[in-house]
């Protein structure tokens, strides 16, 4: 008798990898880090680790400061933290969702006392409320203000421009720390125009690359600030060590082959250019999106998201945030109808179809599901994918109304 043959050994063809990070790895990233093992103090990995970094600081849009870590994104958090504050000092965290409520989390299990501006999930904090609370506080004991760019649970952007210009308009002298981890290479970013004085990021997302490097984006205040003595005990997050050699030095071994694929990674984005790279992530955004309302056929609801849990009936599929102008262009969060799992659907899509999807996080668990569209991607990728999608839907039996796809075709003909 024949032995079984198992679902996974029947997939054929790469998988359709659309979670919102890590991303697809373009082939010739895979390829730059397929070598054998190389001395990290050579002269021709110290040029090509220069390289990297001019070409990151490039992409950035800045002439500051700049270092790389051997460790995820959120290592770049800690980093920012320790570096910055003392412990007791106060920082002010704008609510986006899920990533972060765990950044404060990480700030107060390292003693700094947080204090978290409220906002609906599918909402925001408006730039007045972050004028408001600043106003307030006269004696300037709010030492920053920290902020998800793109809220990666949520599908929703913070706008950067308007709340740099919220904190000046307070006058008051807090820094600005902006966790850029699914924004990046994804929409646009300039960090010398903002006025940011801290961006961090990852690898796995916009950069196109695997997982295992983050990055530090430092404007000058805050490195004179890391350079006076202060802020928490650190070590292997010293950036006062790390640049005691240029462009830096790493605590122990270099990332010998990650650095190879961030050097590639970039070379394949400023050769197709920020601005189109930006260009592109907005018209697949587009598609993703137009192919959801007309999946929901015009549901909409006022359902409020907290932390804690989800207020108010959703009756169709959706787009999670409410905010025309908050969108994001690298990851859409899409809600199911009540009485319906979106994991059911997941797991359909991935089994069935060999289909890829993010995971509603939190309070949305089960009630969402989301849809990366960012990094290495084109329109017979994002094409293929929603109409994956929607084969899912019709076989977990989530009411939807069909046609999508032509729906996403019509944005990407616009």
């Amino acid at each position: 008798m024949t032995k079984p043959v198992s679902n996974e050994a029947r997939m054929r063809g790469r998988q359709f990898y659309f979670n919102p990070g890590p991303t697809n790895i373009p082939d010739s990233v895979l390829a730059a880090m397929h070598r054998p093992a190389e001395d990290f103090l050579t002269d021709a990995f110290k040029a090509v680790l220069r390289r990297t970094h001019a070409n990151l600081k490039h992409a950035l849009g800045t002439r500051q400061h700049l270092l790389l870590f051997g460790a995820n994104g959120h290592s770049a958090w800690e980093a920012a933290l320790a570096n910055l504050f003392s412990r007791g000092d106060k920082i002010l965290m704008l609510e986006s969702g899920y990533f972060s409520y765990h950044w404060t989390k990480m700030a107060t299990e390292l003693g700094l006392e947080v204090e978290t501006l409220w906002a609906d999930w599918r909402k925001g904090v408006p730039a007045a409320a972050v004028t408001e609370r600043l106003a307030e506080d006269k004696a300037h004991a709010i030492k920053g203000v920290l902020v998800v760019h793109n809220e990666t649970a949520t599908g929703l952007v913070h706008p950067l421009a308007e709340l740099r210009a919220a904190i000046d308009a307070a006058k008051h002298p807090a820094l600005f720390l902006v966790d850029t981890i699914s924004s990046f290479a994804s929409m646009e970013f300039r960090f010398d125009e903002l006025g940011v004085d801290v961006a961090v990021g990852g690898s796995q997302k916009g950069l196109m690359m695997i997982t295992g490097l983050s990055f530090t984006a430092i404007s000058q205040r805050a490195m004179e600030i890391a350079q006076s003595g202060g802020g928490l005990r650190r070590s292997f997050f010293d950036w006062r060590a790390m640049m005691t050699v240029e462009p830096q030095r790493f605590p122990g071994t270099s990332p010998v082959h990650l650095i190879h694929g961030l050097d590639e990674a970039l070379r394949l984005l400023l050769e197709e250019g920020m601005d189109n790279v930006v260009a592109r992530h907005g018209r697949f955004a587009d598609a993703a999106r137009a192919a959801i309302r007309h999946w929901g056929d015009g549901a909409a609801s006022d359902a409020r998201i907290s932390w804690d849990s989800v207020e108010g009936e959703i009756d169709g599929i959706q787009i999670l945030c409410t905010d025309p102008d908050r969108l994001s262009d690298s990851v859409t969060a899409v809600f199911v109808p009540d009485g319906h799992d979106a994991n059911a659907m997941r797991q359909i899509a991935l089994d069935r179809y060999n289909l890829s999807l993010g995971q509603g996080l939190g309070p949305l668990a089960g009630r969402a599901f989301r849809i990366g569209h960012l990094g290495d991607m084109n329109e017979p990728m994002m094409l293929g994918a929603l109409a994956t999608i929607e084969l899912a839907l019709k076989a977990s039996g989530i009411p939807h109304k069909s046609g999508g796809v032509d729906a996403a075709i019509a944005a990407l003909s616009a």
